[in-house]
């Protein structure tokens, strides 16, 4: 970047003589032989240095460095004097002058108040800098204090609901050490039952608690979809069938391929189906307990459909289902898992649904473009936009 600097003197020798001597300390000097000409120049070029005379006809020196500093105060003014102006400099040292110097100029003299001048933009601008970082820095603090007061506020809840499930956990042993004392292979059953429950619990609460708390880049590859919806199924399907939950599965349709992060969103789509079976165990009548999972191609993208028939939800639920930390389910539940799927399918490009109403189930429609997230992502960049169905 060029350092610019205007010139004003009313003696066209003074001029030219100083125009070499800053051309020779590297300026772009413009030149002026009076304030109202000064005025154009440094409106047009704004120069960061100006050098002027006090006394010239017209506009003199005070005034023009008044009006300069109205147009910009950041630019260093220079005061060029004669033998007996030493009011008008202290005059112009009290309007925000950086320095003067005085008639015959010497050359060295002329650097240093150039120079001092220079300096000082140099410092303005480290501090604007670094003001500028210390204002980022800020953000980045405030942003990590947000997050961990966010999970701060909940810490508290998810240690209850940890000290409940090893509570049911200590039920669970109690009751497989009394079946192999007494061998009792009905009470064992039981008990190993209740183990496995509360082992899966606690199992699903930490993963999300590690997911929430850790960021990762994406890592995109091409996937066949059915083979990525049958892997998923898997990876749930017994723990529901565990639970006496029918699972449905239905993937028909040429599903071809897509371009995902397969294990963060398959661990999207098992929160959403978990999520789903706990709704259907919470519901207070004879109904069988069904969850379905469904994928279809929809208008290019691929659509995700998971459904129960569980306790649904209200306005008020289905409004807050994605937010951090929201919870139904009392002490059993992080409020992390909707929310992790929520920031899953965002950061592919997706797109979530919700259509609920208390007491007849819940159908979730996840939408994921076939083109998928870009290499190098945050995992926890985007959020899905999210509607009611």
């Amino acid at each position: 970047m060029e350092d610019k600097l205007l010139l004003v003197d009313d003696e066209e020798g003074i001029r030219n003589v100083l125009r070499i001597s800053l051309s020779d300390l590297g300026y772009t000097v413009f030149t002026a032989p009076d304030g109202k000409e000064a005025l154009n120049i440094f409106k047009e070029e704004q120069p960061d240095i100006v050098l002027t005379d006090i006394k010239m006809p017209g506009i003199d020196g005070v005034e023009l460095l008044r009006r300069i500093k109205r147009e910009n105060p950041e630019t260093e003014v220079i005061m060029i004097t004669g033998h007996g102006d030493m009011d008008l400099a202290v005059q112009s040292l009290k309007n925000d002058a950086t320095d003067f110097i005085t008639k015959p100029i010497n050359d060295d003299i002329l650097e240093i108040s150039v120079q001092k001048a220079k300096e000082k933009i140099l410092v303005r601008e480290k501090l604007r800098a670094y003001t500028a970082n210390l204002e980022a820095l800020l953000r980045e603090k405030s942003a990590l204090q947000d997050r961990l007061s966010s999970l701060g506020l909940r810490i508290s809840s998810i240690s209850h609901g940890i000290k409940g499930l090893l509570t049911g956990l200590d039920g669970g042993i109690y009751l497989v050490d009394g079946g192999l004392k007494k061998s009792d292979s009905d009470q064992i059953r039981e008990g190993w039952a209740i183990v496995k429950e509360m082992v899966d619990r606690i199992r699903k609460m930490v993963l999300d608690i590690l997911f929430y708390a850790r960021e990762r880049e994406m890592k995109p590859e091409t996937v066949d979809v059915l083979s990525f919806c049958q892997e998923v199924a898997r990876g749930v399907g017994q723990r529901l069938e565990e639970r006496g939950i029918e699972f449905d599965q239905d993937f028909s349709g040429a599903l071809g391929s897509f371009r995902i992060d397969p294990g963060y969103l398959r661990t999207a789509l098992i929160n959403v189906i978990e999520n789903a079976a706990d709704a259907c165990q919470k519901k207070q009548d004879l109904t069988a307990p069904k969850v379905l999972f469904r994928a279809a191609e929809e208008n290019g993208e691929i659509l995700f459909e998971i459904a129960d028939n569980g306790i649904g939800m209200d306005e008020e639920t289905r409004e807050k289902v994605f937010e951090l930390f929201y919870s139904s389910k009392g002490s059993q539940g992080t409020g992390l898992g909707l929310y992790i799927c929520q920031k899953v399918v965002g950061q592919h490009g997706g797109t979530i649904r919700v259509r609920s109403q208390p007491g007849r189930g819940s159908r979730i429609f996840i939408k994921i473009p076939r083109s998928g997230p870009e290499e190098g992502q945050s995992a926890a960049a985007s959020e899905a936009s999210t509607a009611p169905a």
